[in-house]
């Protein structure tokens, strides 16, 4: 029986046939080291410039461009049998200038952190990795149910209210439906709200929308924030600015796991 697979997309997706060998090309960074994680990485020839780990598994791996600027021929002539995308991350005309000549195309698109599960059984499912999969599920139950005692005996506390800086030049944040906000709402921490339904909405500081936030959070990416950058906005706002890992806190797959571990200890540290 040919077991599928449905993707962010609803498009289902056959178990790769046993000893079928596949070569893989991900536009995704957290989903390129998911795929190291599972270990596909043998079938993995070509990755973005963005993604960086683990560094020596892919030190060898052909670089395709970053993200949002693919090098399509480049791709076209590594032959890739999949195709792993990304909603948030890639832009919908070159994935269906890609889906053109590459047989399977997965579109990822996980909104919340428990969605990690379902991203590791339908890659897990897909190649043939399901114990690798299950493991990994195994470890992030683990370091949620962790997180979720910890958070329960710091017992119940008003919301934290942060601000969470993406870039400058506009200045960007975060909604509360995207995976980052839900991430951070696992401590209690709860994301300004924008005037936009825009999901990474640009913003003006002002007097009002400082009084709604306790806390500014700068994100280690996609931008570098750095101490110097949250020293210069404390002074200017008056209130405390924090520089957090970017890659901790948005990076789902195999990373995630560590994420849990990472937003205990910014609780701790508040």
């Amino acid at each position: 029986m040919t077991i599928l697979l449905t993707d962010a997309i609803g498009v289902e997706h056959s178990r790769v046939a046993a000893g079928r060998a596949c070569r893989i090309v991900s536009l995704v960074p957290s989903v390129t080291e998911l795929i190291c994680a599972l270990g596909l990485a043998p079938w993995l020839v070509g990755r973005t410039g963005f993604c960086i780990h683990p560094q020596d598994t892919l030190a060898s791996i052909p670089k395709i461009g970053g993200t949002k600027d693919v090098n399509i021929d480049k791709i076209r002539r590594l032959a890739p049998t999949h195709l792993v995308v990304n909603i948030d991350e890639n832009e919908k005309p070159t994935v269906d200038e890609l889906s053109r000549f590459v047989p399977q195309v997965i579109v990822t698109h996980p909104l919340a952190p428990e969605d990690n599960r379902s991203l590791y059984r339908l890659l897990g499912g897909i190649f043939g990795r399901e114990q690798e999969a299950d493991a990994l599920c195994m470890r992030f139950d683990e370091a949620l149910a962790s997180l979720r005692t910890a958070q329960s005996e710091r017992g119940t506390r008003a919301p934290h209210r942060v601000l969470y800086c993406i870039w400058q030049d506009p200045w960007m944040t975060v909604s509360r439906d995207t995976y980052i906000a839900r991430m951070l709402s696992l401590i209690g921490w709860q994301q300004w709200v924008s005037a936009s339904d825009a999901r990474y909405p640009t913003f003006r500081w002002n007097a009002d929308m400082l009084d709604e936030i306790d806390e500014i959070l700068l994100s280690s990416e996609p931008y570098r924030f750095t101490e110097s950058h949250a020293d210069a906005l404390e002074k200017q706002t008056g209130k405390p600015v924090r520089v957090v890992d970017g890659e901790m806190l948005s990076w789902y797959g195999s990373r995630a796991i560590a994420g849990l571990g990472y937003l205990g200890e910014l609780a701790k540290a508040l």
